[in-house]
């Protein structure tokens, strides 16, 4: 059947036998277990609650007797008949799950417009269903499955996606939008019953449902054409697959056992197919696998073999199967987008040669460089540029005299493009006469004239302007006539004197002749004034792999030509560099002049957000502040209490009547904080730009914790009160909590569904001035 049919199926599963194991325990108890965990009157107290307290030395076995006489079931605390019944599971279950499905799916298409960064996964699927060959840092998978949504539609792909604002007419964009929003939605039942399978617990599952759909960030989120709600749900699926597979431990090698099994793997691979932050939950989940395994490995009931055997299940569904997933989703990804785009720039000059309609795709070219040719020159570092110039000047901080602006740009265009010049009287030429195919050899002495403005390729002693350690790299001269500045030697990788430059095969470095510093690309990019292409500088380090080059375009019709089939590389070698130039391309993504970009320390207090659409239709992506600062309190009370009980174990106090109840909370918890920070605490050492949504995969384990520390006290202080408005206690308090949330939700959801009218500085708003700070002395 369906993957819902097998998590409903399995989990009336479990429910049955969790109560058949109740009344192994105490069979006396049976009859009461279909409703209730245990008669609501037992007293928390060992005896009587007036003469004994809740914790006591660890002197001895413990045996104790309710008031009545009945002896309830040792190791839980007060549990609510909700607990307990298999109808009310599937009722919430359900109800959660509708209302994901209404807040999400309320208002989809609203704004009419591109909203923030539905400018670039909006561009990706049209590139996808047009098969434009297009380079992101991330994955293809969550692009692809928008591509999939927009196809399924009706939309066909000729969509510009140019800015956000722009508007959307005609075009068909709800079904992507549906498509992220369905799968956003889905996060939450994912969130219900991984809660429920670390800690049984039907109102802790409702309380998280109830958290997450009324959080308004993950409800943002969600509504656009984004990656972020693809991730969360593949991140939420694979972590219940696990905490199901977990649960499955006392049936090993059985057919449910294997499902769950293959469906985490299946989930981890999707997780990181759409962000590498992915690597997380993967992080966590093999976590999970080494203390599976060790406490297997300490029960000495289990034979060696079975031991292998579960280590060998999980190396090939947990590690092999996924890296599978992985690879045939970017070999699809490649036959996909099998048409030249504007992403061929950013790779190497061979892998460019596999894509249709690339001027190296069966093209016929000169094998070598000559004299007089028209050529484009490739940086051969992970994602480099083309060297380009184009009529615009350097500022006039950066040099006494204006010089032309020479950068690395990595879409093709004829600003491209140079003239190889011979340099008159160069003192490494031989006496014999040059001929119109002399070609160019190691060692040679050249002119690079930019092809567009006739100025050539230039340095000299001034500072590069963002790397003040290297020189700068200019054009200069009219008509192709400059001075001695612009002589530059050709240094090819291992050649000799005397050997030919080959176009694409020869790696090639650029001496200036003058001051001795190599042409050098990097991933710095220049501001505004430089269009934010990266800085071309002449570098004093002449062993630095930046400094290497190589010819990709080379027109010369005085040459023999030769077929480019002979540099297609194959898959696994465009599955490696695809893979360096977006690591490459990732670290040194910095924030844009202007950008709002904040901290990590940020997140968990909800300190700025994120303007997703302005104008006369304004969302902005902050989080529900009640839930953030509620469950980064609530994360604060479940490191207490643990930290509480490991002082009561150490010094040897037993707690009888709760200690099954705690121990199914503290390991279920423990799971969740380590899934939080496991998504949360890397983003300290990266030195990329960050956003605010980076925190919410993070947050949905913030938030499934926070769910069970309140439900946990709750339970705890119900316990603490007479038998007879135990019940009372629990469900108002419970009814309480959902209200709050719910109450916050309502207050806070203009931020989701959009604000319209005057702003609060408009003179016609309703909303009063504020009253402006007045700065203090002292």
């Amino acid at each position: 059947g369906s993957f819902v049919d097998v998590v409903m199926a399995s989990a009336i599963t479990k429910r049955a036998s969790q109560r058949e194991k109740d009344t192994a325990e105490d069979p006396s108890s049976s009859k009461q277990s279909k409703d209730k965990m245990f008669d609501p009157e037992a007293t928390l107290f060992r005896g009587s609650h007036t003469t004994r307290g809740l914790l006591e030395p660890n002197t001895g076995p413990v045996v104790w007797e309710h008031s009545s006489g009945r002896r309830p079931r040792a190791g839980s605390l007060y549990s609510s008949p909700l607990n307990h019944s298999n109808v009310v599971f599937y009722v919430g279950l359900a109800l959660v799950t509708v209302v994901a499905l209404a807040t999400r799916l309320y208002m989809i298409s609203q704004p009419e417009h591109v909203a923030w960064d539905e400018t670039h996964f909006g561009k990706h699927a049209s590139w996808y269903i047009q098969g434009k060959f297009f380079f992101d840092v991330h994955p293809p998978l969550g692009k692809l499955m928008i591509a999939i949504g927009g196809v399924l539609t009706g939309y066909n792909g000729s969509f510009e996606f140019k800015e956000p604002g722009q508007k959307y007419e005609d075009h068909p964009y709800i079904g992507m939008r549906v498509m992220c929003a369905l799968l956003g939605a889905l996060v939450v039942p994912l969130a219900y019953l991984t809660v429920w399978e670390l800690v049984q617990s039907t109102t802790a599952a409702i309380l998280t449902g109830a958290i997450i759909i009324c959080e308004t960030g993950t409800l943002i989120l969600s509504q656009y054409i984004l990656l972020d709600p693809l991730l969360l749900f593949f991140v939420m699926a694979a972590t219940f697959c696990t905490a199901r597979f977990r649960n499955c431990k006392d049936e090993p090698f059985d057919l449910e056992w294997w499902y769950w099994l293959l469906l985490s793997g299946l989930f981890l691979a999707c997780a990181f197919s759409v962000k590498w932050v992915g690597l997380f939950v993967i992080a966590l989940v093999g976590l999970s696998t080494v203390k599976d395994l060790w406490d297997m490995l300490g029960d000495f009931g289990n034979k060696m073999m079975t031991l292998v055997y579960h280590f060998l299940a999980r190396a090939v569904f947990l590690i092999l199967w996924p890296v599978i997933i992985y690879l045939a989703i970017f070999q699809f990804h490649f036959l996909v987008l099998s048409y030249s785009g504007n992403g061929d720039g950013f790779f190497s000059s061979e892998f460019q040669s596999t894509l249709f309609g690339n001027e190296l795709n069966e093209m016929q070219v000169p094998e070598h460089v000559g004299y007089g040719a028209v050529i484009t020159l490739k940086n051969r570092r992970p994602g480099g540029g083309l060297l380009h110039s184009h009529s615009h000047l350097y500022p006039e901080e950066f040099g006494e005299f204006q010089q032309q602006q020479v950068t690395a740009y990595t879409h093709k265009d004829d600003n491209n493009k140079w003239i190889v010049r011979r340099i008159a009287n160069q003192s490494n030429t031989s006496d014999s006469p040059h001929t119109e195919t002399d070609l160019v050899t190691h060692g040679d002495w050249v002119v690079l004239e930019h092809l567009s403005t006739q100025r050539n390729l230039h340095s000299h002693s001034q500072k590069a302007p963002m790397t003040p350690t290297h020189l700068q790299v200019t054009c200069y001269g009219e008509q192709g006539h400059g001075d001695t500045n612009d002589y530059w030697m050709v240094e090819l990788e291992g050649g000799r004197q005397g050997d030919a430059i080959k176009t694409v095969a020869s790696v090639l470095k650029f001496r200036h002749v003058n001051t001795g510093c190599y042409l050098h690309s990097h991933g710095t990019q220049l501001p505004k004034w430089g269009w934010e292409q990266l800085e071309i500088t002449c570098n004093p380090r002449a062993h630095d792999r930046n400094n290497l080059w190589n010819v990709e375009g080379n027109i010369n019709d005085k040459l023999p030509m030769v077929s480019f089939e002979f540099y297609k590389p194959n898959f696994i070698s465009k599955f490696i560099e695809a893979h360096i130039v977006m690591a490459e391309s990732n670290n040194n993504m910095k924030p844009k002049e202007g950008e709002i970009t904040s901290r990590p320390w940020h997140w968990p207090l909800d300190w700025q957000g994120q303007l997703f659409s302005g104008g006369d239709y304004r969302v902005y992506l902050l989080g529900n502040p009640i839930i953030f600062w509620g469950c980064d309190l609530l994360l604060l009370v479940f490191l207490a209490i643990v930290v509480t009980k490991l002082i009561l174990d150490q010094r040897g106090f037993s707690y009888p009547r709760i200690a099954g109840s705690v121990n199914r909370f503290v390991e279920g918890g423990c799971w969740l904080v380590v899934g939080w920070a496991l998504h949360y605490l890397p983003f300290y050492l990266m030195g990329r730009v960050l956003y605010f949504h980076h925190y919410f995969p993070a947050l949905m384990f913030c938030c499934m914790l926070g769910a069970i520390v309140s439900e946990f006290c709750l339970r705890l202080v119900t316990h603490l009160l007479g038998p007879s408005i135990r019940g009372f206690f629990y469900h108002s308090a419970l009814v309480l909590l959902v209200s709050i949330v719910i109450g916050s939700f309502v207050v806070f959801k203009p931020l989701a569904y959009g604000m319209t009218g005057p702003r609060a500085d408009d003179p016609k708003s309703s909303i009063p001035p504020a009253v402006p700070c007045r700065a203090q002395s002292g």
